[in-house]
C-alpha cells in the first residue's frame, strides 16, 4: 500500500497491540470528515490485515489488559496530522446516483405490503455506515424467507437488493454473491402470506 506513497510521518503515536500488532494514531482532518472504519481482508480495506478506526470506530488502546496481556506505549507523543493521501482513501464514496427501481412486482392482495418490505429492507442496506455488507445478507435471509414460501421471485428480490448495495457502495459482484448467500440461507426458514 505505502509504494509510490510518501513515507508516513515519522512523528505518530505507537501502541503495540499485544498479539505482536502495531496502533498507529493521527490527527483527524480539520475539516471534519467522518472518515470510515476499515476491516483488513474486507472489500473496503486498506489491506491485508490493516484495520482503521475513523467515525464511531474504536480501539483498545494502551493500558488496557486482554486475556491477561497488556497493550503498551511504544513510543508516547501527539499524534500527527494524517497524511493527504491516507484522508483520501478513507474518505466515504460518495453513494451512486439513485435510479428508480424498476421492480415489478406482481398484483394482488400483498403488493403494498411486499413493495414495503422490500423497501425497508433496502433503507437497511443503505442506511447504517460500514456494515452495508452486514445487512445486505441480513435483509437477503428476510427476503429469501418470502421467496421461499412464494411470496416474491429469486428475480425481484435479488435485483432490489443489488441495486441497494451498489448504492451503498458495494461492488456489484460482491452485492451478488451476499445476495446468494442470503437467500439461500432464508430458504430454510419459508414464510408464507396469509392467503
Amino acid at each position: 500500500m505505502l509504494a509510490g506513497r510518501a513515507p508516513l510521518p515519522g512523528r505518530h503515536a505507537r501502541r503495540y497491540h499485544w498479539r505482536g500488532g502495531t496502533h498507529l494514531y493521527y490527527q483527524h482532518p480539520p475539516d471534519g470528515t467522518a472518515l470510515r472504519n476499515t476491516r483488513g481482508g474486507t472489500g473496503n480495506a486498506l489491506g491485508w490485515l490493516i484495520d482503521t478506526r475513523g467515525h464511531g470506530g474504536y480501539v483498545v488502546a494502551a493500558g488496557s489488559v486482554v486475556a491477561g496481556r497488556p497493550y503498551q506505549v511504544a513510543r508516547e507523543m501527539a499524534p500527527a496530522p494524517l497524511p493527504d493521501w491516507l484522508a483520501q482513501r478513507l474518505r466515504p464514496t460518495p453513494p451512486a446516483p439513485s435510479a428508480p427501481s424498476t421492480r415489478a412486482l406482481p398484483g394482488g392482495q400483498h403488493h403494498a405490503y411486499l413493495t414495503a418490505v422490500i423497501d425497508r429492507e433496502c433503507a437497511h442496506v443503505t442506511a447504517a455506515p460500514d456494515h452495508h455488507n452486514d445487512n445486505l445478507y441480513i435483509a437477503a435471509v428476510n427476503l429469501g424467507r418470502l421467496v421461499a414460501g412464494g411470496a416474491l421471485t429469486p428475480e425481484d428480490a435479488t435485483q432490489a437488493l443489488e441495486h441497494a448495495g451498489v448504492v451503498a457502495g458495494l461492488r456489484p459482484a460482491a452485492a451478488r454473491r451476499t445476495i446468494a448467500s442470503g437467500l439461500r440461507a432464508g430458504a430454510a426458514r419459508p414464510r408464507q402470506l396469509a392467503a
